[in-house]
Formats: structure tokens, sequence, C-alpha cells
């Protein structure tokens, strides 16, 4: 069942080392971090009825969402057997979620989420339960939505190669007002977090 699903993966990503690899990145990386930003709001509405949920970004992005496709995009071969691509699916969403959590609480002091009242958890970043729809997740977005997205970025990619250095630097801001924003006020008045 999984062998045929997963059989069918065809990423050529341009090479990572030319404008045309970086201008495919930052695409990719747009479009997941829009998608994980409308997914994390429509799961926030479907059980609190509120679709806003704080973000890190003032934007409608998500960036988790953004680095997880990507490592999946650039580490799964095409002939990679479907047990590696299952573990993978669960590996690096789970690990991108883990590090961004424990980052974000180690830089500034909080939570933006917490599956401590989850069973089989690691200091509240991630739990067994959610690793287990990041496979799901993952396979849905490998094998469906990114050919998609792929398609669009092939309709687009004239247009877009005049625009992905503004959303390149529209990102680095985003990063540095959400540093400016979130950081705790003992840091900004000189004393480190504890």
């Amino acid at each position: 069942m999984f062998q045929g699903l997963v059989s069918g993966f065809d990423f050529e990503m341009p090479s990572l080392l030319s404008w045309d690899g970086v201008m495919a990145i930052v695409f990719f990386f747009t479009i997941y971090s829009f998608f994980g930003w409308l997914l994390e709001n429509s799961y926030n509405f479907a059980r609190k009825r509120v679709f806003f949920k704080d973000n890190f970004f003032f934007g409608p992005f998500k960036p988790m969402y953004g680095f997880a496709p990507l490592l999946l995009i650039l580490l799964i071969g095409r002939e990679m057997h479907w047990s590696v691509v299952l573990l993978l699916c669960f590996l690096i969403p789970t690990v991108v979620e883990y590090c961004s959590g424990f980052l974000l609480e180690w830089f500034f002091g909080r939570k933006w989420w917490d599956y401590s009242g989850h069973r089989w958890q690691l200091q509240g970043h991630i739990c067994f339960s959610y690793s287990i729809c990041w496979i799901v997740l993952s396979l849905v977005c490998l094998a469906y939505l990114h050919p998609g997205i792929v398609a669009l970025y092939g309709i687009i990619g004239r247009f877009w190669s005049w625009i992905w250095p503004s959303v390149s630097l529209y990102f680095l801001g985003e990063l540095l007002f959400a540093i400016r924003r979130h950081i705790p006020e003992k840091v900004r008045a000189g004393n480190p977090i504890r």
C-alpha cells in the first residue's frame, strides 16, 4: 500500500548552489509556511472557535511548516524504500517541531504550543500522537500537494524571478521584527534569561 503511494515521488530540484535552486527554495518555503499558518489556524478554529492563533511572525506564515517539507523534498529520493520514506516523514517534522519549540522557549522564555498534557511527550515540545499526524500530513503533502506546487512554480517562475528577492527580504524583516517583538523585557533591560 505505502510502496504504491511513495513510488511516484519526483523531486527534481535545481542545484541548491544556483540562483534557480535558491529561487525554488524560497518559493516552496513561502507556500508551505503559508499553508502551515492556514492549517494551524483552521485547527485552532475547529477546537476553540477562534481562527487567529498567536503566531511568532506578524504575517500569515509559520516557518516550521516551511522547513519540514523542504527537508523532506530534499532528502527523499525517487528510489527510496517506502519504509525509509515513512521513517523520514515521522522524524523530520518531529525534529523540526522539537528544535523550533526548544529554541523559541530558550530564546524567548515562552512556549507557543505545549504538549505536556499528552502521553509520550518530550518537554512539551513534541508528542507521539502529533508525530503520527506528521506522517499522514507529510505523505499527503509529498504525494498530492507538492506536485501541484511544482506545477504552479513552473507557471509563475518568470514572475517569481522578479519578486523572490523582495520575498526573501520580507522574511528577514519578519524574523528581525519577531525577535524584537518577542524578546523578554528582562533581556531588553540587560538581564539574561535563566
